[in-house]
């Protein structure tokens, strides 16, 4: 179950900041991915029935879809594996094991490359998504 250790008030606060409705199911969603970060939906779901049993899984399809639209929820997109979500917060890449499936936030120094491939082609990057793959401590 989730352990909250913020205020009810504080999910509705982050929410309405980012001009979503501050719903009971979406502060749950904010909280759990606060406190858990990188879940797909069903570990979500597994998650959350347990505080808010008449919760659907198109309910929380859907609060996702509104919580990205907003850039409160960021899809993290795994290759050969189901998408996680998290909040959204500083730019980062992320490390995924290729044995359990473990995904951590990584800060990369990228503004090289960045620039590099402004300069190289016709385009402007507006955005990086880099996944590492490898075995984590655990599994090695």
């Amino acid at each position: 179950m989730v352990q909250s250790h913020k205020s009810a008030e504080h999910y509705a606060s982050l929410l309405r900041a980012h001009q979503l409705k501050a719903t009971p199911q979406r502060s749950a969603i904010a909280e759990a991915l606060e406190i858990h970060g990188h879940l797909n939906i069903e570990a979500l779901y597994e998650l959350l029935k347990q505080k808010l049993p008449t919760l659907s899984l198109a309910t929380i399809y859907k609060n996702l879809h509104s919580m990205i639209d907003k850039n409160f929820v960021a899809e993290v997109k795994l290759p050969g594996a189901k998408s996680v979500y998290e909040l959204v917060k500083e730019q980062h890449s992320h490390l995924v094991c290729e044995k359990c499936g473990k995904v951590e936030d990584i800060s990369l120094t990228l503004e090289h490359c960045i620039d590099e491939a402004n300069a190289k082609s016709n385009f402007t990057i507006t955005q990086v998504d880099i996944v590492l793959r490898g075995r984590c401590h655990q599994c090695q």
